[in-house]
């Protein structure tokens, strides 16, 4: 286990200053609007508290303040240095303050209090973590009672020519331009290789549940090569 936390930790430090381009770039900005929804999909009341795990270079944050304002109070959290010093510089040079408040976590023992967000978002990173329920408990013990925890992660479509046409360009052609962007090689040969081994829907929502969550809906975007998980405490 910790052996795996080590790889992702040095190989997302290792893509952190390229991470927002190659999203940008392979997504063809598809991300952007992703990140929208998913916001949106968390419908977090005047004066809530949220809170972004493995928020990277904060982007999903940084939605959450341009829909909310200063009604809502945001928290980032990632055990990436390398994405939180970013994430640091991009919140400055958005808000011109910190506006959004940081801190160094692991997704399974998150450093927070019981029963004290109204929302939760984690955006592709869950698929990451090995042991998914023991996740997901975490992240309903931070949680106030109706809160909602609200996931955006790759997924693979299923059947059809699309299918087949995604998974040359995910498999081929995407770690091919992550390699010649990207100092890391591997980064962009282990995400077609997680997105594969994630579960489908219907198996990741049975996991939700399982961790203790309930009205778990989820919806699948862009032909499928997204889906947004809503469930409630």
């Amino acid at each position: 286990m910790n052996m795996e936390l080590d790889f992702i930790k040095e190989m997302f430090d290792s893509i952190a200053p390229k991470y927002d381009f190659l999203n940008r770039f392979l997504s063809l900005r598809q991300d952007v609007v992703w990140r929208r929804q998913m916001v949106k999909a968390g419908s977090i009341p005047d004066g809530g508290e949220v809170l972004d795990v493995a928020c990277g270079t904060c982007d999903v944050a940084l939605e959450i303040k341009k829909q909310k304002g200063n009604q809502v109070a945001v928290t980032g959290t990632d055990f990436s240095p390398g994405m939180l010093f970013l994430g640091k510089q991009k919140i400055l040079s958005h808000c011109g303050t910190m506006g959004i408040g940081l801190a160094a976590g692991n997704a399974l023992a998150l450093p927070f209090k019981d029963n004290c967000f109204e929302a939760l978002f984690i955006a592709f990173g869950i698929r990451n973590i090995m042991d998914r329920e023991g996740a997901l408990v975490d992240f309903h013990r931070t949680l106030r009672k109706n809160g909602k925890v609200v996931i955006l992660e790759l997924s693979a479509p299923r059947q059809g020519g699309f299918q087949r046409l995604y998974m040359t360009y995910f498999q081929k052609i995407l770690p091919l331009i992550g390699s010649i962007f990207s100092k890391n090689k591997n980064a962009y040969h282990y995400l077609p290789a997680s997105v594969l081994k994630f579960p489908g829907a219907p198996s990741f929502a049975s996991t939700m549940k399982k961790a203790g969550f309930h009205d778990i809906q989820w919806k699948k975007m862009t032909l499928g090569i997204v889906t947004l998980f809503v469930g409630t405490k």
